[in-house]
């Protein structure tokens, strides 16, 4: 997308003394260097004095690096340059991604009068968005929008999908997105010939270039809408496959907008157990029916649907070994990779806790070793260094394989038993406000979002939604007793610490005592 916004404010162009500026945000793996490099080339190959400086970023994507190029013809003297950009004075900004053109926009580097913004529109997300509990992935809308207001000229598309769809990397689309701009006074042959000079990747880098200029003259074309994904044939043992087939039959019994939920919740922890986990999935779930009303248009059902599959699929050490040794995960890992066929060494951190280890024992024994200490303490010494599994290696996915492989034995399990007793009272305390408060039930439903993942992750999403639990409990009798069981739901997902749960909550008793 190019959007120009002509404004008699201030003549474009080079700044005091006919001096260019020119900004790149990206962060680690973008190669913000490597475009740096070309562009001061460039500049020098067409007569131009040049120079380059940078501010290095933070590991982890906290923080993005800062390059900064200044460019002054030779009919320029004595030109100086700066060192790093200052706000209002940047005549080209580049954002290697949408969040960093955000941050570009708050730092006033990017102003109405003269400054051209190219940016990126995928994510990479930070640290920060990832650590939330719940959603925490910032808006890039707001950030399109007020790169439309705050730009001269803005060229924004997704130049990483176009650099990896030519075999590149975003530095060579964002090169290529420059030279469309019109933003420097240099030909299209100029910027080609400062790739080629590189002498590195230079056929790859060359397409991505030219895709980054076609997306800066003519802008992103609409992507055809997908066709219909045909679902993929059930095949297995006739046995099995007739137990399944009797399971979609019963599925196909429910309402219309319950079944968008079941279908995918049954292949859920059809996958995760058997198809007798499966015929207890839709006796839960029908017990929820035989309470629920069409006048709500099944709401409380199809929430159910969604949340007791992802209950009863819940992650143990069996169901994290068995997921790491598919294939559709090696799979993936390669194309993340791009290492096309390379060979490539893959090794997985597992730190299980005692907890974790007791929940594989046989109830009974398991819960005596959880309420011993000294056991307790045996296995944390035990277990407590973590491991490095090489699961490129033979042995090491063979260990992962054996332990994925348990799924018969998990019936017998402590950590199953304890799964199987909280989610009956979780429904239990959900159906217990019907009749009389249908939007309670519902909202008690959705509270299961709060437990997710493995081990401490586990163990904190179980503490918050305890809270949750004892503040519905406060406000159970109140007409707007389900709002504030969302917000309570919500604030819990806001912070890995529950700071703003535990605020809420006070609010809570604060007037309902």
């Amino acid at each position: 997308m190019t959007i120009e916004m002509p404004l008699a404010a201030r003549p474009a162009g080079p700044g005091p003394q006919g001096v260019i500026k020119l900004a790149v945000l990206a962060v680690g793996g973008q190669g913000g260097g490597v475009l740096t490099n070309w562009i001061e080339s460039l500049a020098r190959s067409q007569g131009y004095s040049a120079q380059a400086t940078s501010v290095a970023g933070v590991a982890q994507r906290t923080g993005a690096t800062i390059y900064y190029i200044e460019m002054a013809p030779g009919s320029v003297p004595h030109p100086v340059f700066s060192l790093a950009p200052a706000p209002g004075d940047v005549d080209v900004m580049i954002a290697a991604e949408m969040m960093e053109a955000g941050r570009a926009i708050m730092r006033g580097f990017v102003t109405p009068d003269r400054t051209t913004l190219i940016a990126s529109t995928h994510r990479a997300l930070a640290v920060s968005e990832k650590m939330v509990p719940g959603d925490g992935i910032a808006s890039a809308e707001e950030v399109r929008a007020a790169a439309g207001i705050a730009a001269r000229k803005l060229v924004m598309a997704d130049m990483d999908s176009a650099a990896v769809r030519a075999g590149s990397v975003i530095s060579a689309s964002l090169f290529g997105a420059l030279a469309g701009s019109g933003a420097l006074p240099f030909p299209r042959a100029a910027f080609e010939d400062a790739i080629r000079a590189s002498g590195k990747g230079v056929e790859a880098s060359l397409r991505a270039f030219a895709a980054g200029f076609d997306l800066a003259e003519q802008g992103e074309r609409p992507e055809p809408a997908p066709a219909a994904e045909t679902p993929a044939e059930t095949a297995g043992p006739s046995k099995a496959l007739a137990a399944w087939n009797a399971l979609m039959a019963q599925v196909s019994q429910f309402p219309s907008g319950v079944q968008e939920m079941a279908v995918p919740g049954l292949r859920k922890v059809v996958d995760f157990q058997d198809t007798a986990y499966g015929t207890e999935y839709l006796d839960r779930l029908q017990r929820v029916l035989d309470r629920d009303s069409a006048d709500q248009g099944y709401e409380l059902g199809r929430e159910a649907a969604k949340h007791i599959a992802n209950a009863m699929a819940y992650d143990d050490v069996i169901r994290v070994a068995d997921l790491k040794t598919r294939s559709t995960r090696f799979g993936r890992i390669e194309s993340e990779m791009g290492s096309q066929g390379k060979l490539m060494t893959l090794t997985d951190y597992l730190h299980p806790r005692a907890e974790e280890i007791a929940g594989l024992l046989p109830a009974r024994l398991g819960a005596r070793v959880e309420t011993s200490p000294k056991w307790m303490a045996r296995l944390d010494t035990l277990f407590s260094k973590g491991r490095r599994i090489r699961t490129d290696s033979l042995r090491g996915f063979a260990v992962l394989y054996l332990l994925g492989g348990l799924r018969s034995w998990r019936r017998r399990s402590l950590r199953h038993a304890q799964e199987q007793a909280h989610l009956d009272q979780w429904l239990a305390a959900a159906l217990g406000y019907l009749p009389q408060s249908y939007g309670m039930a519902v909202e008690v439903i959705r509270c299961r979002r709060l437990i997710k993942g493995y081990s401490d992750t586990h163990a904190r999403g179980h503490s918050k939604f305890d809270t949750v639990m004892q503040g519905a409990t406060l406000v159970a009798g109140r007409e707007d007793g389900p709002q504030w069981v969302a917000r309570l739901r919500e604030a819990a997902l806001q912070d890995e610490k529950g700071e703003a749960l535990d605020g809420a909550l006070r609010t809570i008793r604060s007037f309902a005592a």
